[in-house]
């Protein structure tokens, strides 16, 4: 399964079987470690680079000894594990990058949409629905999906694959598994997760001949186009043009049939907008009501309405659940929509509601944009 482009290992000989190949890759890898030396991508002590910054993870006795549990728990190569999570080295800013905003950030539904909604990002969106129309009308056929629904995703994720991150992915997941910011709220619940991340990863990386050292992605160890996770990855990522590898990176025919497929795994419903326009009725509204389930999709369109929610047209003769997604606007009044269940599954990606309803805002742009 493959994350990201890599190189094989051409410096090993080629007569060895793979388990030897690894052993062998990891004793390179750990002689590099010690020696404070950063490899090549053959595996091999690279001399034309400085040193990688931050503290190698091979000088870290939990590193060690969750290396050893992963390679007992997977059933792979000690040595391997010990060597690829040992060649990691701490990334300094990234715990700072995982802590929330000051508890009192005013939120800002505004500012947050034109992150995302952009000329560049609507004009980039049309290119890649142009050139991969037979694959989105294939997915969205199969999986239930709209295209412009994953057209959205894959624009927020990285603008169609420009943007796709620069960290490398063992050092990304292993600082946020051993140096997670116990500022956090949900530190230890937060820690955890980034260590099951981390041997997905390892899992994954252990089925190729490759490098594991190479793959990079966002600051938190997402890779390819739709960012997944290695969890994700192992999970949802298919093989959808049917070559036997998978590409999240330069095959958008695999990306878009990763993320249809996420989405059909997590519930979405075929044919069930993800949100309705409200309004309210100030006489009888009951919005603390309303709000408490936050965006988990609750109440009966007559139980919506009861509470004081205006909906209009299609939305009055929904027969699924809904929720009220409050948006704010800083110093404004909030904005409102009612979401469905296909906007809580948009969530499932992020959690966040204002990342799903740019994702949904840019997927109409850029169909609207495509429209004569």
């Amino acid at each position: 399964m493959h994350a990201m482009p890599r190189l094989l290992l051409p410096a090993l000989p080629p007569v060895l079987p793979a388990f030897a190949r690894r052993a062998l890759a990891a004793l390179l890898c750990t002689a590099a470690v010690l020696a404070g030396t950063p490899l090549d991508a053959q595996g091999a002590p690279d001399k034309r680079t400085a040193p990688a910054r931050g503290i190698p993870y091979a000088t870290r006795d939990d590193a060690m000894q969750f290396a050893d549990e992963i390679a007992a728990r997977r059933q792979l190569d000690r040595d391997w594990v010990r060597a690829t999570i040992g060649n990691a080295r701490l990334l300094p800013n990234v715990p700072r990058l995982m802590l929330p905003a000051p508890t009192g950030t005013p939120k800002n539904w505004t500012l947050y949409r034109s992150r995302f909604i952009d000329p560049v990002r609507i004009q980039a969106g049309t290119r890649f629905w142009r050139s991969n129309a037979v694959t989105l009308a294939r997915a969205q056929a199969e999986f239930g999906v709209p295209a412009e629904i994953i057209v959205g995703i894959i624009g927020v994720e990285t603008i169609y694959g420009r943007n796709m991150g620069s960290f490398r992915v063992i050092d990304a997941l292993a600082t946020l598994a051993f140096d997670f910011p116990q500022a956090h709220p949900r530190a230890s619940e937060r820690q955890a997760f980034f260590r099951s991340e981390l041997e997905s990863f390892l899992s994954i990386e252990s089925r190729t001949n490759e490098n594991p050292l190479l793959p990079v992605g966002s600051y938190a160890g997402a890779m390819g186009m739709p960012q997944f996770m290695p969890s994700s990855i192992a999970k949802y990522a298919v093989d959808y043009d049917g070559d036997g590898r998978i590409d999240l990176v330069n095959n958008p025919i695999d990306v878009i049939g990763s993320v249809a497929n996420y989405f059909k795994s997590f519930g979405w419903q075929p044919g069930m907008p993800p949100v309705f326009p409200v309004g309210f009725d100030e006489s009888r509204l009951q919005k603390a009501v309303l709000l408490g389930p936050d965006i988990v999709p609750t109440f009966s369109a007559d139980a919506f309405v009861a509470g004081g929610a205006v909906l209009d047209g299609d939305a009055q003769k929904f027969n699924g659940l809904l929720a009220l997604i409050e948006l704010q606007n800083g110093g404004d009044a909030p904005s409102y929509v009612a979401g469905t269940k296909n906007f809580y599954v948009i969530t499932r990606y992020n959690w966040s509601s204002y990342y799903a309803m740019s994702v949904i805002e840019l997927g109409r742009e850029v169909r609207a944009a495509m429209e004569p």
